[in-house]
Formats: structure tokens, sequence, C-alpha cells
């Protein structure tokens, strides 16, 4: 089920994070997610319009939305491949008129998972905090 992210979600939003953010993220150090999990609290979830997947009474993902910008879209990983994604990004989709967003190049898994879905890179820039190469992407 997908319904609005409540305060009382943060602790299993940010054990979904984590777990996706392995996965798809095994480049970035420690110390980046722990500054990530502070800024998620404190700065993007405030600032953003976030849905969440909630299944047998746990949050198992949720995408973040900033106006057309996906600023997050993480899944727990023991729960990948079951159409999680899709769902939060067709949620995405039907409230907005186009998306965009930015990946790391490295992240082929989430790469794979936008191509799919339609996404077509438009850019790329650099992502100063860590040194990687970010793809701008847009449907």
């Amino acid at each position: 089920m997908i319904r609005k992210y409540e305060d009382k979600d943060a602790g299993e939003l940010l054990e979904a994070w984590y777990s996706g953010s392995q996965v798809g993220h095994p480049f970035l150090n420690e110390d980046f997610f722990e500054q990530e999990r502070e800024n998620i609290l404190a700065l993007y979830l405030p600032n953003a319009e976030t849905w969440v997947f909630e299944m047998e009474g746990v949050v198992v993902g949720f995408i973040a939305l900033i106006g057309n910008e996906v600023g997050a879209i993480f899944v727990d990983s023991k729960f990948h491949r079951m159409g999680i994604g899709r769902q939060l990004m067709d949620h995405a989709r039907s409230i907005r008129d186009f998306l965009e967003l930015d990946v790391f190049e490295e992240n082929a898994t989430a790469r794979g998972f936008y191509e799919k879905y339609g996404f077509r890179k438009v850019g790329t820039h650099l992502h100063e905090e860590t040194g990687h190469t970010l793809l701008r992407l847009k449907i």
C-alpha cells in the first residue's frame, strides 16, 4: 500500500534507505552514509513530498519528490524485484507531469531500473561531496 509519509515512519524509512543504498552505492563510504542519514531527517524529509510503500504494517520503500524532482526512491533490498519501485514511480508519475532525477553513473542497478522505466539521459555533472559522476535523467 502506498500512503503519505508520517513522522512515525522515519526509522523504517531510514532502514529501507540504508539497505537499498548498500546495494546501489557500494562505492560510497560509511562517512557519507552517516552524513546522509542526518540530512534525510533534518533537510530532505521536511522539504519533500514523501510517499511510503507499506507491507504488512512495515515501511519497505519510499519515494521523495521536490516538485518534479525525484529526490530519492529506495526499497529495502529484501524486497527488491517485487515491483515496489515501479509502483512508487507509477504513483509519482500519476501526480506529476514529468519527473527528473540524478543517479550515480556507477549505480548500474538503479540505472537499469530507470532506463527500463523510460527515463533518458539529459546531462551529467560531478557530485562534489564524493567526486563521482551523476547522470541527469528525465521522463
